[in-house]
């Protein structure tokens, strides 16, 4: 088991930081404003080679008032008491102030191990601080800069000579917990919630809006289960958020939600699934989370049944996504129906991890595009093949079938909903992936089509393709003169036939040639170019 160290301190001393540090990633929000950590937060850390369990502490505050510091002041005692070892943080920039003593006083009063610590040492100007912090009787200040890194070293010899006469227990790990964060609009009664189901004051609350800042999570045992639930800043619209802390909770939110598994969005049931509501509904699908819807203040509802009803009608109308979501309407402040909330969230957990077989989903799928074909795209219908689930948490789902790309997108909310519908599976985000089949390997530009082939005319093409290659190979075989000519389309002028030369001599075979006669018949040339005017069987004189 780690050790217990809470680190406390006045207000803007560096705890924060330091926190940060040994936790290896930046949890805790960091501003110079002083006054930003209001709750306290455990997270597991190191340094060298020991284990630590860190406690992050609000800024001490000498008030016993009603007001918000003399709180913040409650949840830093409470620290105190849960701790085994305790570092007392000052600035060593400011040396000893008044608010300092003030809290020496309150730790020497603690009989557990004190851990002085000077932050912001890393310059010269912090050398007078390290030496005012003698005076206040916990012996040698441990000079640190939190921000850098420096002192570390140090640091760890002082905790291993803190830690030496505390007994830490082995314990076996804990399963892995159930996360649920609880989300909603500022002041809508989130950590008061939280408060009443520990049956304890763990969380800061109070009338005033925006009270917590960081996600701070608490670990709880419900019917031998691990839960762990993260209590989350206010979200308001992102037109009201412009101061650089309440963007900074905003991302801690956000950064909730992804790493949750069931997500309670909490609602003031007079103002219920106004438009920011609807938008971190929206995220939480949209992040594939289980969600569970909560209605709080109920206890101040005069006509619950007929509110109920309307509030349900409202959360189908506006976000089918989700349809079925569990519904529950409580009172935190009076615990009223508290505890109907655990079973819901554990039957919204149980949905979102369910896993269907695949002999099951095939034939689910049969059933549902024989009472609803898919629609035929450009006369060409979509085929579905088969159906398999490929994880959980959020169910996903691939859909094999031809011409996947076309399928419309009405479709696939069909296929959706009666998945929903037949399998029980009401509020959880399904996922559906259509894909078409694998293609032909060998076809052209396949994975084994290979290297592309020169295919010429084959010796069974037609006499008119022969014919034409055959001219163009003796296209391209004319000198330049000619080649020219026969591209530009001049042609040769050739002499008429009856200017030929009477003595002029033909080839041997060349056919005779023929020419029309003055009252169109046919009149022959001989093969010296002679025209024969006689007949050929003339009757004798």
């Amino acid at each position: 088991m780690a050790l217990k160290v809470a680190i406390v301190g006045r207000p803007n001393v560096g705890k924060s930081t330091l926190f940060n540090r040994l936790v290896g990633k930046r949890l805790a929000l960091v501003d110079d404003r002083p006054g930003v950590t209001r709750d306290r937060r455990y997270a597991d850390g190191n340094i060298g080679d020991m284990d630590l369990t860190l406690i992050d502490t609000a800024g001490y505050e000498d008030v016993t008032d009603e007001s918000l510091e003399a709180r913040m002041r409650e949840q830093t005692e409470a620290a105190i008491e849960d701790a085994e070892v305790v570092m007392f943080m000052m600035d060593a920039r400011e040396g000893v102030t008044s608010l300092d003593r003030i809290f020496a006083d309150r730790l020497r009063k603690v009989h557990k191990p004190i851990i002085l610590l000077a932050n912001k040492s890393e310059s010269r100007e912090s050398g007078g601080g390290v030496g005012e912090a003698h005076a206040l009787g916990f012996g040698e200040p441990v000079a640190i800069s939190a921000e850098h890194g420096e002192g570390m070293a140090d640091l760890y010899q002082a905790l291993l000579a803190a830690s030496a006469d505390i007994f830490i227990e082995e314990i076996d790990e804990p399963d892995k917990p159930i996360r649920i964060a609880i989300i909603g609009r500022p002041n809508a009664g989130k950590s008061t919630l939280i408060n009443r189901m520990l049956g304890e004051d763990r969380l800061l609350t109070g009338p005033e809006a925006g009270i917590t800042r960081d996600s701070i999570s608490v670990d709880w045992e419900y019917e031998g289960r691990a839960i762990r639930f993260v209590d989350t800043a206010g979200m308001r619209r992102k037109a009201r958020v412009q101061e650089k802390l309440e963007k900074l909770s905003v991302a801690d939110t956000i950064r909730a939600i992804t790493f949750a598994e069931v997500v309670v969005l909490v609602m003031d049931k007079d103002d219920a699934f106004d438009t920011q509501d609807l938008q971190l509904a929206d995220l939480v699908e949209r992040e594939g989370r289980a969600l569970v819807y909560v209605a709080s203040k109920w206890d101040l509802e005069e006509e619950p049944q007929s509110k109920m009803a309307e509030l349900k009608r409202l959360a189908e109308d506006k976000l089918p996504q989700l349809k079925g979501s569990p519904f529950v309407a409580l009172s935190s402040h009076s615990g009223r129906g508290v505890e109907r909330l655990m079973p819901a969230i554990i039957k919204a957990y149980e949905t979102w991890s369910v896993k269907v077989k695949t002999k099951d989903l095939n034939t689910w799928l049969s059933m549902a595009t024989q009472r609803h074909p898919p629609p035929a795209v450009d006369g060409k219908r979509v085929k579905p093949k088969y159906m398999a689930q490929t994880k959980a948490r959020p169910p996903t789902f691939v859909l094999m079938a031809s011409r996947a790309s076309d399928m419309p997108e009405h479709y696939k909310r069909y296929l959706v909903n009666s998945l929903r519908e037949s399998f029980d599976l009401p509020g959880t985000p399904i996922r559906l992936t259509v894909k078409s089949g694998s293609a032909n390997p060998y076809a052209e530009g396949g994975a084994k089509s290979g290297p592309e082939r020169y295919k010429g005319t084959a010796k069974t093409a037609p006499r008119k393709v022969l014919k034409a290659e055959k001219a163009a190979e003796a296209l391209s075989n004319l000198p330049g003169k000619a080649l020219e000519q026969k591209k530009s389309g001049i042609k040769p002028k050739v002499k008429a036939l009856g200017g030929l030369k009477a003595g002029a001599s033909k080839k041997a075979g060349q056919s005779v040639a023929v020419q029309k006669g003055a009252r169109g018949g046919a009149r022959q040339v001989s093969r010296s170019g002679r025209i024969r005017t006689g007949q050929k069987h003339a009757p004798k004189k």
